[in-house]
């Protein structure tokens, strides 16, 4: 089978299914142009269910899909005490792969513009005005797409060098409890009443949807992952010790790894070929969070696509946000900082919708500077100084 076609989208994930949803519909005027979707077929290249969260102003595109949304966050210091904050004028959201893809889905079969192909890619090659992108479908047949433009979500063999890499590495269970025991307006964004690792920091995570219902998650920023049984202890003790859950049932898993990691990702592979998503470094360093930083990337790629202009992406996050949390991860993974004391006093001393704002890369510089007044500075200022010194090194395959 050979294609042509003014995109490639390699991988139907967040980022893939993002751009190709602004694609099969081009705004009023637009140029539109022709895109195959190249998405893994089900087995071990196909990225397993998983929760994306992101907060936004009011109504979203993707609001018919969500799990549940919020108002509220709450963060507990390690001794328990909450710090418990209203965000208006924007919601914390949840939206599960599973619905995320039904979504699209529906939206790219009617499309004239984009088509979906079930296919694993194999190679991405340059050629004269344009790439190569050959892919296997599960029966055996190979699948040849020659597009003008590629955009590539795949994530890297290897990470890029850096000065420094954590993990945020998680397991969650969907649980559903015999008696009402969750708060369904507040979501529990960092609870610090975990047991904190040698290196790093732990927390608990909850999304309750209803009463009885939630996602509780136990999440490190760490330099290891654990196993699973480590993963399904921590989870134990906290829905048991701590949240005092109660008889309830396990639904449903999902576990996940996260780089946080101040590391350059380059956004273009070839002439033609382009990273997108997380491959790109949409990844907030410092917090993990990608699935907004997609939506801006995607949206600036589409436009430029649909204005017939040049599409390189645009770098994911300022370069003063980059500092920042190259700063924080330095500090961080060499002590410097307690990590649920520093969060903890964040959410405390700054407004949340600020707070949110900020993490999102949407503050101004004197507003990046009133946040800095609430962290231990002599600590902070001194990975900077000490960012400089410190030497890109790339880790071992996993």
């Amino acid at each position: 089978m050979r294609v042509e076609s003014d995109v490639a989208v390699v991988g139907a994930g967040a980022a893939g299914l993002s751009l190709a949803l602004l694609l099969a519909r081009p705004p009023a005027g637009a140029r539109p142009v022709t895109a195959v979707v190249l998405a893994a077929p089900p087995g071990p290249l196909r990225a397993p269910r998983r929760t994306w969260c992101y907060w936004e102003a009011g109504e979203g595109p993707y609001d018919e899909a969500l799990t549940g949304s919020w108002q509220r966050l709450r963060v507990r210091a390690g001794d328990g005490r909450p710090v418990t904050a209203a965000i208006d004028p924007w919601r914390y959201k949840m939206l599960g792969s599973d619905a995320f893809e039904e979504l699209a889905g529906r939206a790219l079969r009617v499309s004239p513009w984009v088509t979906t192909v079930e296919a694993a890619v194999e190679s991405v090659t340059a050629v004269p005005d344009g790439a190569l992108v050959r892919a296997r479908r599960a029966d055996g047949r190979e699948v040849d797409v020659r597009a003008r433009w590629v955009f590539d979500s795949r994530p890297p063999a290897r990470l890029p060098p850096a000065r420094t890499t954590l993990l945020q590495h998680f397991r969650g269970w969907f649980v559903r409890t015999r008696r009402p025991v969750f708060d369904p307006d507040t979501v529990e964004l960092m609870d610090f009443r975990t047991p904190q690792p040698a290196h790093g920091l732990s927390f608990g995570y909850v999304l309750p949807t209803g009463p009885h219902e939630a996602l509780v998650e136990y999440t490190e920023f760490s330099r290891h992952v654990l196993d699973a049984d480590a993963y399904d202890r921590a989870l134990r003790d906290y829905t048991g010790r701590i949240l005092r859950i109660g008889a309830h049932e396990v639904t449903a898993r999902e576990q996940g790894v996260i780089p946080m990691t101040d590391a350059r990702f380059p956004r273009r592979a070839a002439p033609s070929v382009f990273r997108i998503g997380a491959a790109a470094g949409a990844t907030r360093p410092a917090t993990g969070y990608t699935f907004s930083t997609v939506q801006r990337q995607a949206g600036a790629v589409a436009a430029a696509l649909h204005a017939g202009r040049h599409p390189l992406p645009p770098r994911p996050h300022s370069g003063r946000a980059r500092l920042m949390d190259a700063a924080l991860l330095h500090a961080l993974d060499h002590g410097r900082v307690d990590g649920p004391a520093f969060f903890t006093r964040l959410f405390n001393r700054v407004s949340a919708p600020r707070l949110l704002r900020f993490l999102d890369g949407r503050t101004s510089l004197p507003e990046d500077l009133s946040i800095g007044l609430h962290v231990p500075v002599t600590a902070m200022l001194g990975s900077v100084l000490a960012l400089p010194f410190t030497p890109r090194r790339t880790l071992p395959p996993a």
